[in-house]
């Protein structure tokens, strides 16, 4: 089993795993899932309705009559990575439709790639299917192809994400998330619990909640009679009545998250908040156009530590932002020493085509970047190991997420799967399945991981 990574990307999803079922003379449909969680909910979207329509799904490129690849733009770097995965897929298969958020820029996918079959932007479900029934017509067989409640999903069984919002009304500089996907756009609340029961009925045991800005949750419909943030407590406090682990991503900290944690207090949602802070500077936060009070934010912090001890604070930030100086860099890690956060991953700074961020003075030298990055892990590392070490001893529930024959992989409240830390159980697992959730005590940390003995 390896130890989780200290460097995991926070843009990237996991990898997706195909069911390779498929009757005599199915068209099969292969797919390559890149970028951040809300895509592969996009994926698993795309291949509900395919597999509906008489589609099969082919884990491989040989098999597949044709290839969908749902692509990433949220940095240079993934833009690099989406171009390579469809050269890829028109190597090995020959037949490809692009869509995702690089899907935003169509000439820049067929300036590089004129072959491919068809380009449709994010969350277009529909032009997607247009493009595959004109490549592989469907010949559906309806006493046969029948599709679980649940959909198709690209997760283990026992977690999955539910995506509750799309697009984004911040304008940070470094980002051009809502130039791609859109304004914010609140799914109605019915329609979540709705998708949420099916899961959990299915055997989905933790609900990652996801969107682009989880606390602003309906705060774009018009009829509101609620307060700001009431939308995202009910919405939660609905949600943790099902039975399963409920765990907040991409939360901003405005005022009002401070009426989720009591939630977690009583163990209704998983004591878990995934912020994205960026960096703590208040000028280097202005140049981003993100709120620059650092010093609120650390009371904050304290506020819901008061309310809930047990509470797991993960976060994200960027090193070399343009204009970013030593000293603020410096005030970043000093913040970090006072914040404690559980969890943190950091990238650096790159340029992303058509955000405001290119234009600012005083960029920030390559080495200069790769040697703050790695201070600031060194950093972070030694506040997660302290913080890791001073659970030895304690008790906790874990769930389950793999067995094989050296143990069970499992993750505590306060993990998230693929970006967080792992707990291992090296004896007594062989009962265990995925999706089980068991107590266990505790015995030895790592800078990043636990390992645990099952309670009797």
């Amino acid at each position: 089993m390896s130890q989780n990574p200290p460097d995991l990307r926070p843009d990237l999803a996991p990898r997706a795993v195909l069911p390779s079922d498929a009757r005599p003379g199915q068209p099969k449909i292969g797919m390559v899932s890149l970028g951040c969680p809300k895509a592969l909910v996009d994926s698993e979207r795309i291949l509900t309705r395919l597999r509906a329509e008489g589609y099969a799904i082919s884990p491989d490129y040989a098999g597949a009559e044709a290839v969908i690849v749902n692509t990433c733009g949220f940095l240079d770097s993934a833009k690099v990575e989406s171009l390579e995965a469809i050269g890829e897929a028109l190597r090995e298969n020959g037949r490809v439709i692009v869509t995702g958020c690089l899907g935003a820029e169509p000439e820049y996918i067929t300036g590089a790639h004129p072959s491919v079959l068809a380009v449709t932007g994010p969350h277009q479900y529909e032009q997607v299917l247009d493009a595959v029934h004109t490549a592989v017509p469907p010949a559906p067989d309806p006493f046969i192809d029948l599709l679980p409640a649940s959909g198709v999903s690209l997760t283990p069984r026992h977690f999955s994400y539910l995506k509750i919002a799309e697009g984004c009304n911040h304008t940070c500089k470094f980002c051009i998330i809502p130039d791609m996907r859109g304004k914010l756009v609140s799914r109605p609340a019915k329609a979540v619990l709705r998708e949420a029961e099916r899961l959990v009925d299915a055997g989905v045991r933790e609900l990652l909640v996801i969107s682009q800005d989880t606390s602003a949750y309906g705060t774009d419909w018009k009829d509101r009679s609620k307060r700001a943030g009431q939308e995202i407590v009910d919405l939660s406090r609905d949600l943790g009545g099902l039975g399963a682990w409920v765990r907040l991503h991409y939360v901003y900290p405005y005022p009002f998250v401070r009426d989720l944690v009591p939630l977690m207090a009583e163990g209704l949602i998983l004591p878990y908040l995934d912020v994205p802070f960026q960096h703590a500077h208040p000028d280097t936060l202005r140049r981003m156009a993100r709120p620059a009070a650092a010093e609120k934010t650390l009371d904050r912090i304290a506020e819901w530590r008061d309310i809930c001890p047990d509470i797991a604070l993960r976060s994200t930030f960027i090193v070399g932002y343009p204009g970013e100086t030593e000293a603020e860099f410096e005030t970043l890690l000093d913040w970090l020493d006072e914040a404690q956060l559980d969890r943190v991953g950091a990238f650096q700074y790159e340029n992303v085509a058509g955000a405001r961020s290119n234009a600012l003075p005083d960029h920030v030298p390559d080495e200069v970047k790769a040697e703050r990055h790695a201070r600031f892990m060194e950093k972070a590392q030694a506040i997660s190991a302290a913080k890791l070490e001073a659970r030895v001893g304690s008790i906790c529930d874990v769930i389950v997420d793999a067995v094989d024959a050296e143990g069970a992989t499992c993750r505590t409240k306060a993990d998230a799967p693929e970006i967080d830390g792992n707990l291992f159980i090296d004896e007594g697992f062989e009962h265990l399945s995925p999706g089980d959730i068991v107590t266990v005590e505790v015995d030895e940390a790592s800078e990043y991981d636990l390992w645990g003995t099952i309670r009797p």
